[in-house]
C-alpha cells in the first residue's frame, strides 16, 4: 500500500480505502464481512469509511463493523482510521436527517455506540442542508471535534460555493476542514472543474467515492447484465444506464486496460490516482477476491 498526505494536514491516507455503503448490511454474510476487513487491514488499508445510514437497514453497517472492530481490530485502534457521516435520513421525524446541530450531535453519539468506539477519526457532514444555516452545521462539526468525539472534520457533496464558505468558517474556528469526499470516476468528471482545484487551494484533501461507478467500470457488464448483479437489484443503478454507447466506451477502456496489463477496474482506480489532489479512493467489496483484485494494482 502507498499512502498520501491528506491536504495540508499531518494525516496520511492509504491510496485505497474500504467503504461500507452496500456490502455490510443485514443481508451480508458476517464471516465474509469479517474476512474482507481483516484482509484489507493486512494489506495496508487503514481507512474504513462508514456513515450512520449505511446498511441496509440504516445503522447496520456501523453495528457490523463495530462488532468486527471489537473482535479483531481493537488492539490496533491507533493504526486505523474510522470515518462516519450524518446528513441523509437516518430515522423518521424532523431531526433524523439534514444538518442541524440537533441532528449531528445525536448522530455522532449514536454512531459511537454502534461502532463501540470512544471517537471516530473523521466525522463528515454527509450532504449540504438547504435550510439550516451553514454556520450552524459547521459549528456542530467544530464542537464535535473539540469534544474529542472526532479528530477531524470533513464535508461531502457540497457545491463549490458552499464548500468555500465551509472551509472559511472551519479555518476561522481553528478547526480546518480535513477532507472533501465526492463522487469521481472516469464517468463522473465534474470535480475536475472546481471542486478539486478549490480543495487543493484550501489545503483540503479529496477522497473519491464510487470510483468504479457501482461496478460499471469493471468487467461485470461487458457482456450484458448478469441476473445477480447490482444493476438488477439496486435502486441506484438502473439497467437503462447501460446504453449501447456506454457499453462500447467500456469495451474500449477495457482494451486499453488490457494493453497495460490491468483489469478495467484497476485501470479506473489508477486513472483517479493520477491526480495529486486525490488523497484516497474508496472501494466497496463483497468478497476478498474482489478486494484482492483491486489491491493487485500496487503489485503491477
Amino acid at each position: 500500500m502507498r499512502y498520501r498526505r491528506c491536504g495540508n494536514s499531518g494525516l496520511f491516507l492509504p491510496e485505497i480505502s474500504l467503504g461500507f455503503w452496500h456490502n455490510f448490511g443485514a443481508g451480508a454474510d458476517d464471516g465474509t464481512c469479517r474476512q474482507i476487513v481483516a484482509y484489507a487491514f493486512d494489506k495496508g488499508v487503514t481507512y474504513f469509511d462508514l456513515a450512520n445510514n449505511y446498511g441496509p437497514p440504516n445503522g447496520f453497517a456501523e453495528e457490523r463493523f463495530g462488532a468486527i472492530f471489537d473482535r479483531d481490530l481493537r488492539p490496533h485502534r491507533d493504526e486505523i482510521l474510522v470515518a462516519s457521516k450524518a446528513g441523509h435520513q437516518m430515522w423518521p421525524g424532523p431531526y433524523g436527517e439534514w444538518g442541524s446541530r440537533k441532528s449531528l450531535m445525536a448522530s455522532i453519539d449514536q454512531s459511537l455506540r454502534r461502532l463501540r468506539m470512544d471517537y471516530v477519526d473523521i466525522f463528515y457532514s454527509h450532504r449540504p442542508d438547504p435550510e439550516t444555516p451553514l454556520e450552524e452545521t459547521m459549528q456542530a462539526l467544530v464542537d464535535i471535534v473539540r469534544s474529542g468525539k472526532a479528530l477531524y472534520a470533513g464535508i461531502s457533496k457540497y457545491p463549490p460555493e458552499m464548500a468555500a464558505r465551509a472551509y472559511s468558517y472551519l479555518r476561522d474556528q481553528h478547526c480546518p476542514c480535513l477532507v472533501y469526499q465526492g463522487k469521481y470516476s472516469m464517468l463522473v468528471r465534474d470535480p475536475e472543474k472546481e471542486i478539486l482545484p478549490q480543495a487543493a487551494a484550501a489545503g483540503v484533501g479529496f477522497v473519491a467515492f464510487s470510483p468504479l461507478a457501482q461496478g460499471l467500470l469493471s468487467d461485470r457488464y461487458l457482456n450484458g447484465i448478469p441476473k445477480d448483479s447490482r444493476m438488477m437489484k439496486s435502486t441506484f443503478l438502473k439497467p437503462e444506464t447501460l446504453t449501447p454507447e456506454l457499453l462500447e466506451q467500456l469495451k474500449q477502456w477495457n482494451e486499453t486496460a488490457g494493453s497495460e496489463g490491468l483489469t478495467l477496474a484497476q485501470y479506473a482506480l489508477k486513472w483517479i490516482l493520477r491526480r495529486q489532489e486525490v488523497a484516497s479512493v474508496i472501494v466497496g467489496a463483497s468478497s476478498v477476491a474482489q478486494l484482492s483484485s483491486n489491491l493487485e494494482l500496487f503489485d503491477l
